[in-house]
């Protein structure tokens, strides 16, 4: 996943990107990726300099890329879910040129919105960008459940 330089990840360590991987492991319901490792199912989501260059600056994101998207945002939500208890739905509208947006709903709360532009490049620097972004929606949406729980268990 990495060069020699660049800065590995322990998926172990790491509670956003356990999740992470488990929804990876639960799509593979044939056996087809029980060889590979944690690391192996993350790298799709590491796209570096070098990689982000190839990539054309205005596309349509490829059907992999939007399921990339789907199950990140998969991950945020169960990992909210697990540590509140409260049910949290992914609603995802994109335009096909890769911009529009993804909201996670609690009840009648908003727990997460992200406002999506090129798609076609979503990725992290790294794997510890993958964790600290996973994180930063997981806590942005207890936080807020948190703070209006009465919207959110309405």
């Amino acid at each position: 996943m990495t060069t020699k330089g660049e800065q590995q990840c322990n998926v172990i360590e790491v509670p956003f990107l356990i999740e992470l991987v488990k929804i990876w492991r639960a799509q593979d319901t044939n056996g087809a990726w029980d060889g590979k490792s944690d690391l192996d199912l993350l790298e799709p989501y590491i796209l570096n300099k070098e990689k982000r260059r190839a990539l054309p600056t205005i596309g349509d994101p490829d059907p992999s890329t939007l399921w990339r998207l789907e199950l990140f945002f998969n991950a945020v939500a169960l990992s909210v879910e697990r540590e509140t208890g409260i049910m949290i739905q992914p609603i995802l509208k994109l335009h096909h040129e890769g911009f529009g947006r993804i909201v996670l709903i609690a009840g009648r709360l908003v727990a997460v919105n992200k406002q999506l532009r090129d798609v076609h490049r979503f990725g992290f620097d790294n794997c510890a960008k993958l964790a600290q972004d996973g994180d930063k929606y997981v806590s942005e949406g207890i936080s807020l459940i948190r703070k209006f729980p009465a919207v959110a268990n309405y």
